[in-house]
């Protein structure tokens, strides 16, 4: 990944939040159980949001940022992806969500190593914050739905 500015930077990261509600909004009209649709598309309204966020910040909106340690219980770390499909069961769409979540955690931590404006690496800190948040709370629900059920 190379940019030349903030602005790239951010027109590449608010892409990646479309391109994500985008595909999140099409596996809820693929799959065939209701609760699995709905799943799809709360993670489809979470990345909107990302993606709105970044448009503020885009357009000069930076607010201070509250950083914590968010524990990472690395249950993705010895799963495989499912494959995408109309029967996929909940715990597939578990370990999808852990899996895509860890990608933009990583993603955003880059961009924020990325660029040397202050603010900016802040709100990608964020972003790879919220994105660790959303993980463990896959990785959580996985534990209590699935692994407890072992």
């Amino acid at each position: 990944m190379q940019f030349s500015n903030a602005e790239e930077i951010l027109d590449f990261a608010i892409e990646r939040e479309e391109q994500a509600a985008k595909m999140y909004s099409k596996l809820a009209n693929t799959v065939e159980r209701p609760g699995i649709r709905e799943a799809f598309l709360e993670f489809a309204a979470e990345e909107g949001r990302h993606k709105a966020r970044l448009m503020k910040v885009k357009a000069g909106d930076l607010k201070p940022v509250k950083m914590e340690k968010i524990a990472d219980l690395k249950i993705t770390e010895d799963l495989v992806e499912p494959e995408i499909s109309k029967h996929m069961n909940y715990q597939e769409v578990l370990v999808f969500a852990m899996k895509s979540e860890k990608v933009a955690f990583i993603l955003y931590t880059r961009l924020a190593q990325a660029t040397d404006d202050p603010g900016l690496a802040a709100i990608f800190s964020e972003l790879a914050q919220e994105e660790a948040k959303h993980k463990l709370h896959f990785e959580m629900e996985y534990d209590d739905r699935i692994l407890e059920g072992v």
